[in-house]
């Protein structure tokens, strides 16, 4: 129980109809969540409008409402706060409802286009080994030191953020590290949120269908580094355009990371292998097992933001190269009959080109790669033809099928990928709307030493066909159908 007035402080209030000197139980913005003498909060969301529910919230229990819009109707005994912005609002009470758990801990935040999952949870990986308590805020999981959480959305609402941010003040974590979506940024979950620092690994065509423009895209990202408190720091990718754009207005204290530009943490790779990376890390050597020059980045992002946490650089190193790539980040395996096979999320055009280039640039070029990947529904169309186009251009045979088509149909978004397809690529193309079907061809059509990626939904073990889940893995269905073959 908390008093509402307490949970109210620092929200922007245009007018309040009862009196604030009453206990709380909870707060919640789903009227079907709502239990007795919970704060209901009515958002206007991109599909339902939270103020459309507040009689039903009422009737399950709910004697607080914080609204935007004017009411026609009010109830006796039912506190009625009036707002300039729910979402935000939200934001700021659960923050106070919970105690403000993000003051007592270091919270870094991880933003950009890719590889934002990979960078979070190396770092908290790292941080873990080294034997200090962790927390990990990401798309992959949430974890509270050793107890782990399925996640939904990159970054949580902000109830959900605020608390498990609390689970860990009462384990004593020291660092959480999380991931910081666009939408998340947009829709004010992290607002009332006190970040330690924030690092920015790139920026590429991404989510256009919800922000409309690039620049808009860009602008939602870099307010997170403007709302940085001079006591924080910015690590930015020094080698990306819109690196210095994103902290033009930041008091956070800059530091950089490269593989080309003269930086604070500087990387250069001298060996890339399906086996690992050797890189030069600030004129040290490093082995890693992760791959790639994106990789690399990510690499550079954790070290720089080791080092600028305390850590000692030789420790950080040495921990550093007994890494392991995050499930469905470049996540590969070889067959008996030597076929690799790797899976990985790469769901915008520049990461699918990264990891077709990073490919590229390993294989000896006599074997065959056979990319098998699609888009999802209800999400950027625009992507799809530049997809199509990158996947055709960089594989030798190229599988179009099923991603989460969602309420789409498939086959109209197969259509739209293929758009995208040069004519002296037509003939490596091949469309099979089942993805299960999808990958059962790839892996008929794969002999010794040939490369199969399969790209897009990476750790997902589901997929979304109108409105209903059903279990599905990249990798199950894969390793299953290579397994039949070699009998």
């Amino acid at each position: 129980m908390k008093l509402l007035r307490d949970i109210l402080y620092k929200v922007a209030i245009r007018s309040v109809l009862g009196l604030t000197d009453r206990d709380i139980s909870n707060i919640a913005y789903d009227s079907r969540k709502v239990q007795e003498n919970n704060l209901f909060v009515a958002i206007k969301g991109t599909v339902n409008d939270g103020h459309q529910y507040i009689e039903k919230a009422i009737e399950k229990g709910a004697v607080a409402v914080v609204h935007e819009d004017a009411l026609e109707t009010n109830h006796k005994g039912v506190v009625y706060i009036q707002v300039d912005n729910s979402a935000k609002a939200l934001a700021l009470m659960a923050s106070n409802y919970f105690d403000h758990p993000s003051h007592t801990l270091n919270l870094i935040g991880i933003t950009g286009t890719n590889g934002k999952t990979t960078v979070a949870s190396l770092l908290y990986d790292l941080f873990k080994v080294a034997g200090y308590k962790v927390g990990l805020i990401s798309t992959v999981k949430i974890s509270v030191h050793d107890q782990a959480y399925p996640a939904t959305h990159t970054t949580p609402d902000s109830i959900v953020i605020n608390h498990y941010l609390k689970l860990m003040n009462d384990v004593g974590v020291e660092f959480c590290f999380m991931e910081v979506s666009s939408h998340g940024i947009d829709q004010f979950r992290t607002e009332g949120l006190l970040f330690k620092g924030g690092i920015f690994t790139n920026l590429s065509h991404d989510h256009l269908d919800y922000h409309k423009t690039f620049a808009a895209y860009r602008d939602v990202k870099k307010s997170f580094f403007d709302q940085l408190p001079k006591t924080a720091f910015a690590l930015i990718n020094q080698d990306d355009k819109n690196g210095q754009i994103m902290v033009q207005n930041s008091n956070a204290k800059l530091y950089t990371y490269s593989l080309k530009n003269y930086s604070d943490y500087r990387v250069d790779i001298l060996e890339n292998q399906f086996k690992g990376l050797l890189l030069k890390i600030n004129g040290s050597d490093i082995w890693t097992r992760l791959i790639g020059a994106f990789n690399a980045y990510n690499l550079a992002a954790i070290f720089g933001c080791a080092d600028i946490l305390g850590m000692e650089s030789n420790e950080v190193l040495r921990l550093m190269s007994n890494l392991e790539s995050v499930s469905g980040r470049f996540e590969f395996f070889v067959t008996d009959s030597n076929i690799t096979v790797i899976i990985d999320y790469a769901h915008t055009p520049d990461a699918l080109k990264n990891i077709l280039l990073t490919i590229n640039e390993i294989r000896t070029k006599n074997e065959t790669l056979i990319t098998v990947f699609g888009c999802g529904g209800d999400r950027d169309k625009t992507k799809r033809s530049k997809m199509g186009y990158i996947a055709s251009a960089l594989s030798d045979k190229v599988i179009f099928t099923s991603d989460n088509p969602r309420s789409e149909d498939p086959e109209t978004i197969i259509s739209e990928i293929e758009q995208g397809v040069e004519a002296q690529n037509y003939n490596k193309i091949n469309s099979i709307t089942n993805r299960d079907q999808a990958l059962k061809t790839a892996c008929q059509l794969a002999t010794s030493k040939d490369i199969i990626l399969v790209a897009g939904k990476g750790h997902e073990t589901y997929q979304e066909i109108h409105g209903e889940r059903t279990h599905f893995s990249d990798f199950e269905v894969t390793q299953n159908y290579l397994k039949q073959l070699q009998k």
